[in-house]
């Protein structure tokens, strides 16, 4: 056990210098530093602690279907309470801190299904970014504030952008990954997190740029689009 915990560690920590060399400025350094170290505090906290009951039915019903925590990652109970808890973290604003996409993916190989997984959670966190686009330009609309041409163009470049933004995802937190064999395949279940400030902030860069490609002057509206 001593050993499947120290692996893990070291993982986690990978993960932070990978985190940490993808930010572009100093603020964005501390706040991955930050939060690597409140989920690696949080992991060994969850090692020693009891789950919740929720969590630990749901697990069972899991592991009846087959599913199996990978070695060296937390068991499926926990792994489900680390979920529940930042599904429903709030920021200084009392909205969501994170934002959260999970996906399945089946391949002959481990590796192969987890990547594809990856990759899709990612893209439903872009459609889930789509949405919220959709909804800031809706109540701009609503008080006046943007016109209904630049919001009809704003809302377009977002649902167009949304592979993109999915692309420009930096690394993502894993908050739950699970597989299965299946029918001589493995199947890979993950759950990711992202922090909602930092991918609604690259969002609205990559929305920005597909504006100026359109020329229709709404990328000027955009800053107006995001703020709180």
């Amino acid at each position: 056990m001593k050993k499947v915990v120290t692996f893990a560690v070291l993982l986690l920590c990978g993960a932070m210098l990978a985190g940490t060399a993808c930010a572009q400025n100093k603020d964005d350094i501390k706040k991955i530093r930050k939060e690597r170290e409140e989920i690696s505090k949080m992991t060994r906290e969850e090692l020693n602690t009891k789950a919740s009951k929720s969590a630990i039915e749901e697990a069972q019903n899991l592991k009846k279907e087959g599913w199996k925590a990978p070695a060296g990652a937390l068991p499926i109970d926990k792994q489900l309470d680390r979920s529940y808890n930042m599904q429903y973290e709030l920021d200084e604003s009392l909205m969501p801190k994170y934002l959260m996409g999970s996906a399945m993916s089946t391949g002959t190989a481990y590796d192969a299904a987890r990547m594809q997984a990856v990759t899709l959670a990612k893209q439903e966190l872009a459609g889930q970014v789509a949405t919220e686009v959709s909804a800031l330009v809706e109540s701009k609309m609503e008080n006046s504030q943007l016109s209904e041409d630049e919001a009809q163009s704003i809302v377009q470049a977002a649902e167009k952008s949304q592979e993109l933004i999915a692309q420009s995802l930096g690394r993502i937190t894993t908050v739950m990954e699970l597989y299965r064999e299946k029918d001589k395949k493995t199947e890979v279940l993950v759950r990711v997190a992202y922090r909602t400030d930092q991918i609604l902030k690259t969002a609205k860069e990559v929305i920005r740029k597909e504006l100026e490609s359109r020329g229709d002057g709404a990328q000027e509206r955009i800053d107006e689009v995001f703020e709180k």
